[in-house]
């Protein structure tokens, strides 16, 4: 995969939307930032990172066989593909946070945002953006964050760990097919933090509700038993699980 330097920029996922506007043809490009100014997350949070310390970067990717109902087969394909990387590096207690953060021992390493591009009712291209913090060792004010370096004691070399993403991202998105659904799902399902243990939600009008993790929909949604065999599903703007 051509991969693309640069020193500094507002986000990565944005410098990877403009390379793909006016082209209709083109091979997969990763975009790694020395610094990002302003990174974005889920919920529109931002996504802050030391200059040099940690990989930022977004991989434009081409038309993917996902149909446009599914599009949250990406995003597990694309998690389950990180979780493969580090388990290699021995990163411990390795996890899923709901929709798409990695965690190592409850800590979160990694944020995914992945923005697809619609043209006549289909994805035309995926852009995925991953912050992931690596050598960084100080997080003020965030406490539940941390970094490769913070779990496992050792340096990272950072043109190594993403050479090794992003060749995990071709070999697993060229897997995508209708047929592999269940089985990628299955496997994310087995990954999910908190899985099968009875967790505190936040629903959008700041009350609270206890539940259970069971899975996620097709479409992505979170599947949460409320009672005895009693479900309820929930999108990214429904529910903040509470940990």
């Amino acid at each position: 995969m051509r991969i693309i330097k640069v020193n500094a920029t507002n986000s990565t996922n944005e410098f990877a939307r403009e390379l793909y506007r006016g082209n209709t043809s083109f091979k997969p490009v990763c975009v790694v930032a020395h610094e990002q100014t302003r990174g974005r997350g889920q919920r529109g949070a931002g996504w802050h990172s030391n200059a040099g310390e940690n990989l930022t970067f977004s991989v434009l990717y081409p038309k993917i066989k996902v149909h446009i109902n599914h599009q949250f087969l990406m995003s597990a394909t694309v998690s389950l593909a990180i979780l493969k990387v580090l388990q290699e590096f021995n990163v411990p207690a390795l996890k899923v946070k709901w929709p798409n953060d990695i965690l190592s021992e409850r800590y979160k390493i990694s944020g995914i945002l992945i923005e697809n591009i619609l043209k006549n009712n289909e994805i035309a291209a995926s852009v995925i953006g991953v912050g992931l913090n690596v050598n960084q060792i100080n997080f003020p004010g965030l406490l539940q964050a941390s970094s490769l370096k913070l779990v496992t004691g050792s340096q990272f070399n950072l043109d190594e760990l993403l050479k090794k993403i992003t060749d995990e991202f071709e070999k697993k998105i060229t897997e995508i097919t209708a047929f592999a659904e269940t089985s990628i799902l299955k496997e994310y399902t087995e990954h999910l933090f908190r899985r099968d243990k009875v967790s505190t939600f936040q629903l959008p009008d700041a009350s609270f509700l206890t539940g259970i993790i069971r899975g996620v929909t097709k479409s992505g949604r979170l599947n949460i038993e409320v009672e005895d065999e009693k479900f309820k599903t929930f999108d990214l703007k429904e529910i903040k699980l509470m940990y």
